[in-house]
């Protein structure tokens, strides 16, 4: 794979701390909902919905929470009044952005991130704008600990995933979309500790910023995750090392 971003990994050491534990359940919340509403209730049926409940047992949302989502999203109005949008735009320096929504009111959550782009230094494009520089890929993260890591990447590629990066104590493993329950079910099998595995917007080449723009991209990027109807964000900057540890200290 020829791009690859460290906003995931980002988002791991970070972001996910800086979002409340009640704003992430919210978010998860929406997921199986909508989950539920396009595809049934069964999950032995339904793949989308089979990928937000490990979702959310990823992120330890407690079984009452998941049970009470599933109930929700059977014939409520508030699953029916959620819509799923995509809003495409440029941060700074022209880097392509991808958000991914889920809200009861399309108009609010685009002027919501409409604002954010504004605020940071970016713009909206139209549909269709950025799109094409992203591929729809599964996305599973591993906290390697004590494992060896090349032998982990050998048998990740054997489990049928297409390319694996080892940086910075992650070991993030890139997969057909299809593939991504087949090769997180054999990474467990083998006893390698997944943290995360989702469908993600993956760019296909990267872009590297100057310290000005990358520190206002970040924040950027970062304002948009906290919004509470976006999902996912995806972007094709890269940022070095001393950049990342720099916007940590800002923050």
């Amino acid at each position: 794979m020829s791009g690859h971003s460290k906003w995931s990994k980002i988002k791991h050491q970070k972001g996910a701390a800086d979002v409340s534990r009640g704003q992430l359940f919210t978010k998860l919340t929406r997921e199986i909902m909508v989950a539920v509403r396009n595809g049934g209730s069964n999950p032995e049926l339904n793949s989308h919905l089979r990928l937000a409940l490990q979702k959310a047992r990823d992120s330890r949302m407690p079984w009452d929470n998941i049970d009470r989502a599933m109930k929700k999203a059977s014939g409520s109005t508030e699953a029916a009044n959620l819509s799923e949008l995509t809003i495409e735009g440029y941060g700074p320096a022209g880097t392509a952005i991808l958000v991914k929504a889920l809200s009861d009111n399309r108009n609010r959550a685009l002027q919501d991130v409409r604002n954010i782009f504004t605020r940071h230094g970016g713009s909206l494009g139209n549909s269709g704008s950025v799109a094409w520089l992203f591929d729809n890929k599964g996305l599973i993260t591993v906290k390697p600990g004590d494992l060896d890591t090349e032998d982990l990447a050998l048998k990740a590629i054997d489990a049928g995933a297409e390319d694996v990066k080892v940086e910075d104590g992650f070991v993030e493993i890139y997969t057909k979309p299809d593939e991504l329950e087949k090769v997180r079910q054999t990474l467990e099998i083998n006893k390698i500790p997944v943290a995360s595995a989702e469908l993600s917007m993956i760019p296909k080449t990267t872009i590297e910023l100057e310290e000005k723009a990358a520190l206002q991209a970040l924040r950027l990027l970062n304002k948009l995750e906290e919004l509470d109807d976006v999902q996912h964000v995806s972007s094709n900057a890269n940022f070095l090392d001393e950049i990342v540890e720099k916007y940590h200290s800002q923050t």
